[in-house]
């Protein structure tokens, strides 16, 4: 019997980190089954809190033998998963170990400790905690096929829904009522997704990646102008349209806007037809390969 157990991960996820380079992995080794790729994340999200703990020790200047016998181990499993950004820097600090020399290893974990962190998130983030699309046919011969197709191949597919989809949008407004009416005048044409509570924005960036924001100005808990910066935090959001939608017509509210990375604005009570022209003019799609 197949292990249905095995791991699985949303590929969608994985590929927003600049990071983690599954094409490239797909493009070296063309045979690579999507399982075996799976079974090397597996590996690494199970390893990846005690190399975390490693880091932060070796940061302080308290790694011990156990520390960079970890270090090593997540070195060899890396380039597996496609990302090679941190096996020299890794290789280095292993190197200022074995010499005896904790100031140069402690400098450079700490040189990657807050991008390691935020790939362990990421891949944490993308396990699928109930039987993975891949495996929707319960029998053992699908799974296993499902199992066995290779990466390259999955990643083809993926590209092809990436072009046939509808673009994302993400509009964040505390009144049920304005998510209403900005889903019903762009729901036919782009995906709407709704957000009521602007303190789940992080949450909510962790698993999906939207073209562009639409940002309610005034907000109990976070106002529009505090998700910007959370918003631009995101690698993949660092130039994605934000549009603000306010019932303030001053000057300094619609400057600050744009101070902040807005790059339009639309007045409260909506209209519709302006809704439309104005995300039009600037939604773009976010490539996932």
């Amino acid at each position: 019997m197949m292990d249905k157990h095995l791991q699985n991960f949303d590929l969608s996820i994985l590929l927003r980190s600049k990071d983690l380079d599954a094409r490239g992995i797909a493009e070296n080794k063309p045979s690579l089954s999507i399982g075996e790729y799976f079974e090397s994340l597996s590996q690494f999200v199970a390893l990846a809190p005690v190399v975390k703990d490693a880091l932060a020790r070796i940061a302080n200047f308290g790694g011990d033998e156990n520390a960079f016998r970890n270090l090593a181990d997540i070195n060899i499993l890396l380039p597996d998963i496609g990302c090679n950004k941190f096996v020299p820097v890794i290789h280095e600090i292993l190197e200022a170990g074995e010499k005896g020399k904790p100031t140069f290893a402690a400098a450079h974990a700490q040189e990657i400790l807050h991008d390691f962190d935020k790939l362990c998130a990421l891949t944490a983030s993308a396990k699928k905690t109930q039987t993975s699309d891949l495996t929707a046919d319960a029998s053992d011969e699908n799974y296993a096929a499902n199992r066995a197709a290779s990466l390259k191949s999955v990643l083809k597919q993926l590209e092809r829904e990436e072009a046939a989809r509808k673009l994302r949008i993400l509009a964040v407004d505390d009144t049920p009522v304005m998510l209403k009416t900005i889903i019903a005048g762009l729901g036919d044409n782009y995906r709407v997704y709704g957000l009521s509570n602007p303190m789940m924005i992080e949450k909510v960036l962790r698993n999906f990646t939207p073209e562009l924001f639409l940002l309610d100005y005034n907000m109990p808990g976070r106002s529009g102008f505090d998700l910007v910066p959370i918003i631009r935090s995101f690698d993949e959001h660092k130039d994605t349209p934000i549009i603000f939608v306010t019932s303030m017509r001053t000057f300094d509210h619609l400057s600050g806007a744009v101070a902040l990375g807005a790059c339009d604005f639309v007045v409260k009570p909506i209209q519709p037809d302006i809704l439309r022209e104005k995300v039009a003019k600037h939604i773009v799609r976010k490539k996932l390969l």
